[in-house]
């Protein structure tokens, strides 16, 4: 986490003040922006306070070669290839949870997945193919294991347990996500 020093560009300010964050191998968007990135930026900001009322507020540059930028995430980088690595897609998935939400299609209509666990799946399925509805999710093969997704989203519609959006649309073991 950055703060900088205001100019005319998108973030190329100098730098006042930066934190790090330990990113965990499950983390998501949310969990990450929620339970650590939000309240170290309220500190942060309290600290760059002082530091500029104390006028011991540094103006370090940047190096522009380490720089990039990073777009906003939407759906030109959140659809699901069920044909990735299982890491991968999960990887995807986290960082599109909660916005905008990783997404395939079932029955030609888009669906968004949120909630999602990641385990090796012992039997051999088609990636993108349902091996199992349980209570609240539905899981789904993937290459090198499996996603069991907790809430999926369709088109119009709210976030809702996957096992609830299973049976309001007809979704069965052994249909497949992304056809």
């Amino acid at each position: 986490m950055t703060i900088l020093w205001s100019d005319k560009g998108i973030d190329t300010g100098p730098i006042l003040l930066q934190k790090e964050v330990d990113i965990g191998p499950d983390d998501t968007t949310g969990s990450l922006y929620f339970n650590s990135l939000f309240p170290l930026g309220i500190d942060a900001i309290t600290e760059a306070i002082d530091l500029v009322k104390s006028g011991k507020a540094p103006r370090i540059s940047q190096n522009n070669s380490l720089a990039t930028y990073e777009p906003p995430c939407d759906d030109k980088v959140a659809s699901i290839d069920w044909t990735k690595p299982a890491r991968e897609v999960y990887n995807l998935v986290r960082g599109c949870d909660p916005q905008p939400g990783a997404y395939s299609t079932f029955d030609g209509r888009k669906v968004r997945f949120y909630k999602v666990e990641f385990f090796p799946l012992r039997e051999q399925r088609s990636p993108g193919e349902i091996s199992n509805i349980n209570k609240r999710e539905v899981t789904v093969a993937l290459d090198g294991g499996a996603l069991k997704i907790g809430k999926i989203r369709g088109e119009g519609g709210g976030k809702m347990d996957a096992d609830e959006f299973a049976k309001s649309t007809g979704l069965k073991v052994g249909m497949r996500f992304g056809y």
